[in-house]
């Protein structure tokens, strides 16, 4: 079982940094490939980044590409969103997702966590 806890967010002046942190309490951490998602008001959840079991390999979402980077470190059963040179439209709820299989995919998800809120003001 996987349990995915969310954190780090909050409220950030554009052209800041946050970094958001995901953690699992399980035993199987490793097993899943990771992934950050977003949500903004009145818009469709989006993908934002991915990363294989090993963090070996990552991909990230063009509108976030060279600002937000996704990194892991299975001791500590963690997986990190750094996010710089944060815009307004970086504004949403951030979610966590853990899949088996890599690359994650927003219809494939086994395992969510309840988010965390990223506000950027302008």
């Amino acid at each position: 079982q996987v349990q995915l806890v969310e954190s780090g967010g909050g409220l950030v002046q554009a052209g800041g940094s946050l970094r958001l942190s995901c953690a699992d309490s399980g035993r199987t951490f490793s097993n899943y490939a990771l992934g950050w998602f977003r949500q903004a008001p009145g818009k469709e959840r989006e993908f934002v980044a991915t990363i294989s079991r090993s963090g070996y390999y990552t991909h990230h979402a063009d509108s976030v590409k060279g600002r937000f980077t996704i990194s892991r470190d299975n001791a500590k059963n963690t997986v990190y969103l750094q996010m710089n040179s944060l815009k307004p439209e970086d504004t949403a709820v951030y979610y966590c997702a853990a899949d088996p299989t890599y690359p994650v995919n927003l219809d494939s998800i086994h395992y969510w966590g309840k988010g965390t809120l990223v506000t950027v003001s302008s």
